[in-house]
């Protein structure tokens, strides 16, 4: 590994075509597809941009000094690296002969999280009344998953509500690559750590999940999970550990308990299905959907309660707010909509009340025109 200091060098010696990018705030990422194909993405809509490499060797000499920043290998063996930059940002990269268009990288940025729950209000991304009810939950101690697809502002929005998380709590957080930026005093950081050149000394999600359970946390926040390890999550939400939280790829709320299912089959513990779905149901409480739209806006399409198995072990899950959508502006192309109550009260609100919670029931009722 390299100081940090010769390595900012470096990136800005070999990145210097994409430097005004890595520094503009506006841009949440940059995908270089070869030398002479650079993207960006800024408001959610993808731009192509005139930037170039001088040539191959300029861009694959960048990756190896990130490679070699980060401690890892990039060559024909070792064709994939993911890596994360001084300033927080991460990075994917895929050489040839896996990347068919020459050397592909994809960088996400980071910059100074600013964004809450109001401001998700302000800009259309959730109504008020659904940002009162996650605020609730997170007092409640439910278990909630953040999911939707790529680029929808999963890890954003859980930064959103972990902020709720009360701040004489102790939190750990587990992730990849650090993304999160919770703004609690007491906050414990794991980060996960790639095999070496010889397969030594991987430590992953799984194992962090397993010390974070024995460092006495009140809240675990996993950034994102994506495999095996989702088993040892759900053990931990049964066992009596509420309120944590995670991220998962999945479409609708239905897909991300099925997508959780998928990938405790992953682990290494065999276990009936049936006892599986069991689990998942149980363990899960509250799922809040989040997703990319066409526009390039991201909004909050789904909270919804997770009930438990009916009679045929399918789950079971609760509506409680969705986002309408009427198709787009004519004019704009911006997405026309608007978050609505579905009629259904949560099955947790006695509990509330006995917490002394304030809530009102209206807010639960549908609009006029949705009865």
């Amino acid at each position: 590994m390299i100081p940090d200091k010769i390595f900012k060098q470096s990136i800005r010696r070999y990145f210097k075509c994409i430097a005004p990018y890595m520094e503009d705030d506006s841009v949440s990422e940059i995908m270089i597809n070869g030398p002479d194909d650079i993207w960006i993405e800024v408001g959610g809509k993808l731009k192509k941009t005139d930037a170039t490499f001088e040539n191959n060797d300029d861009l694959l000499g960048g990756v190896k000094n990130i490679a070699q920043f980060v401690g890892k290998t990039l060559n024909v063996l070792n064709p994939r690296l993911d890596a994360r930059l001084p300033d927080g940002s991460r990075v994917h990269v895929v050489i040839p002969p896996c990347a068919r268009n020459g050397i592909s990288v994809a960088i996400r940025r980071f910059g100074e999280f600013d964004l809450s729950l109001q401001k998700l209000i302000e800009f259309g991304s959730i109504h008020p009344v659904g940002a009162e009810f996650i605020d609730i939950c997170v007092q409640m101690e439910r278990n909630i998953i953040v999911a939707g697809g790529t680029g929808s502002g999963k890890t954003s929005l859980l930064n959103c509500v972990s902020a709720k998380i009360r701040e004489d709590e102790r939190i750990i957080v587990i992730e990849d690559s650090q993304e999160l930026q919770l703004q609690q005093p007491h906050v414990l950081m794991l980060e996960t750590k790639g095999a070496d050149a010889k397969g030594r000394g991987a430590v992953g999600i799984g194992d962090l999940f397993h010390s974070a359970m024995r460092l006495r946390p009140d809240r675990i926040v996993i950034g994102e999970i994506r495999g095996g390890e989702a088993l040892t999550l759900l053990q931990a939400m049964t066992s009596g550990h509420g309120g944590t939280m995670s991220t998962c790829h999945a479409t609708y709320p239905d897909d991300t308990l099925r997508r959780l299912e998928t990938m405790s089959m992953m682990s290494n513990v065999e276990m009936p299905l049936a006892a599986l779905r069991s689990q998942v149901a149980s363990a899960i409480q509250v799922i809040i959907q989040t997703s990319r739209f066409n526009d390039g806006s991201r909004k909050i399409t789904h909270i919804a309660e997770v009930l438990g198995l009916d009679t045929n072990g399918e789950y079971q899950i609760r509506p409680i707010f969705v986002f309408r959508n009427r198709g787009n502006d004519p004019d704009t192309g911006d997405v026309l909509g608007e978050h609505v109550a579905v009629g259904n009260l949560p099955t947790f609100l006695e509990h509330i009340y006995e917490r002394g919670i304030n809530i009102d029931e209206r807010w639960f009722q549908p609009p006029p025109d949705a009865r």
